[in-house]
């Protein structure tokens, strides 16, 4: 099958399906201007695959924005260096259950099905290619090159979403419901240690997450702070493009091994982390925080087989300063002078760390709010997340104000503890999409009971006019 009949079959099974029936959800008029049903924040994986998931519910007065120009939304051409994405190629996601959507379709299309087999791992900028495709063929209403800079509640249940961009027709969109699909960062923000940050000028150091000039490190020596997968990636990145030396800096005295993930895709826990009990869910996060994400078997060689790799254990950084040759690191086991850090340290989670939410941020609900966590595994880190309903829905602190946040849901990193990785992992996109669709849709549906219920009632079109009379005796 080529990817032109691979398009085809996407439209069939679609047809099919009774994809793109009419709305049920009744327009609103508003003085300003067109009020959309749901606006998606976020044009990735996790926005497009919602944005489907809500025209197949029949809800298509959405829109979707994204700050990024046409085909790098996310970050898989933009900040990520892994060769390959180290979920395992067989697990579906965004296809939400169509087989001619899934990746593997795309790929046998061009490669075919002895292709398929000769996939390890799907490689980092074929997985974007997909995305793109998906976009395309399923025709999602994206406009790129817009960013949000404020949500604003109303009493009326409408949110006006103030932003810019040269892709932005105007400076205010309204909405009902707003979804922010806004990925691994979207809760919160990239961290850097301010022993890091109020020491060093910007030149000599960069997160992971922002843009790095590989081509001016050629040849010199630089240091990556963190044990995670991010770290090995940016190693490997570093060294392939011609940097001299990459030293990893972990601060346990052996590396973590252990990927709870995989555990997590054959067990039932991620599909069915919402019927857990807060004690369970919250327990189950902070071990998979104990773990994280450590690199895979073929990241970690993938960048050991480097001659300028060197791998340091125990060694956590105690202190960082500039001097004329660079930043000099001090680690348990010395000091070390280096061209420049690459800080992979991940990311805070917190909505008052959100400047879109900054006028609702103090009614939202977290964790610490909700949940009196005992001791032996209580994290500041983990209490600052939102807690969210179990269809992402923010949650309010205090019912005096939770009109503010209605229609407001976080499909990101931030429901990680209230909702497990199915906003976070493609791993659990094929269960959380759902979810969240579903809990949008009930909104709108119950947002309009009053109206739906009394054209219910009233309904009275007769079938068979005039028929019935001929069969009476």
């Amino acid at each position: 099958m080529s990817l032109e009949a691979l398009n085809e079959q996407v439209k069939l099974d679609l047809f099919y399906l009774g994809f793109g029936g009419a709305d049920w959800v009744r327009p609103l008029h508003h003085p300003e201007g067109h009020v959309y049903d749901v606006v998606i924040i976020g044009g990735g994986q996790s926005g497009l695959g919602t944005a489907f998931g809500l025209l197949r519910e029949r809800v298509s007065n959405i829109l979707v924005i994204d700050e990024n120009q046409e085909g790098l939304e996310g970050p898989w051409e933009t900040y990520a260096r892994m060769v390959t994405l180290r979920t395992p190629k067989h697990l579906t996601s965004i296809d939400l259950g169509v087989p001619s959507l899934t990746f593997r379709s795309w790929w046998e299309a061009q490669f075919g099905p002895k292709g398929w087999e000769e996939v390890v791992k799907i490689p980092r900028g074929d997985w974007m290619n997909y995305l793109r495709w998906y976009r395309k063929v399923l025709n999602l209403p994206v406009i790129n090159e817009v960013k949000l800079k404020l949500i604003e509640p109303s009493e009326e249940g409408i949110h006006r979403l103030y932003v810019e961009g040269s892709g932005a027709l105007c400076n205010t969109l309204l909405a009902r419901k707003v979804i922010l699909a806004t990925g691994i960062q979207g809760g919160g923000e990239w961290h850097v240690p301010p022993m890091i940050s109020e020491k060093l000028p910007r030149n000599l150091y960069a997160h992971t997450s922002e843009a790095i000039d590989f081509n001016a490190l050629k040849g010199k020596k630089v240091a990556i702070l963190g044990g995670g997968a991010s770290a090995f990636d940016n190693a490997n990145f570093a060294l392939w493009e011609g940097v001299a030396e990459a030293h990893v800096f972990v601060r346990r005295k052996e590396m973590p091994r252990i990927n709870p993930i995989r555990q997590m895709e054959g067990s039932g826990l991620i599909e069915r982390f919402h019927a857990l009990s807060d004690a369970d869910k919250y327990a189950v996060i902070a071990h998979f925080f104990k773990h994280n994400q450590p690199p895979t078997n073929d990241t970690f060689e993938r960048a050991a087989s480097w001659p300028g790799f060197n791998l340091h254990l125990g060694a956590p950084w105690l202190d960082v300063v500039a001097t004329g040759e660079g930043a000099v690191v001090t680690t348990p086991k010395g000091e070390f002078t280096f061209d420049f850090l690459i800080i992979s340290t991940g990311l805070l989670t917190d909505p008052a760390l959100r400047p879109e939410l900054r006028l609702v941020e103090s009614y939202i609900a977290r964790w610490g709010d909700r949940y009196k966590v005992p001791t032996e595994i209580s994290n500041d880190m983990l209490d600052a997340h939102p807690y969210l309903s179990p269809g992402f829905a923010f949650t309010s602190r205090d019912e005096k104000v939770k009109k503010r946040l209605h229609g407001l849901f976080a499909f990101n990193y931030s429901a990680l503890i209230s909702c497990g990785i199915s906003a976070s992992a493609l791993s659990g996109m094929r269960y959380g999409i759902p979810k969240l669709v579903s809990a949008v849709a009930d909104q709108l549906f119950l947002d309009d009971q009053e109206e739906i219920l009394k054209n219910f009632f009233s309904y009275n079109e007769a079938e068979f006019v005039g028929e019935w009379q001929k069969r009476v005796r």
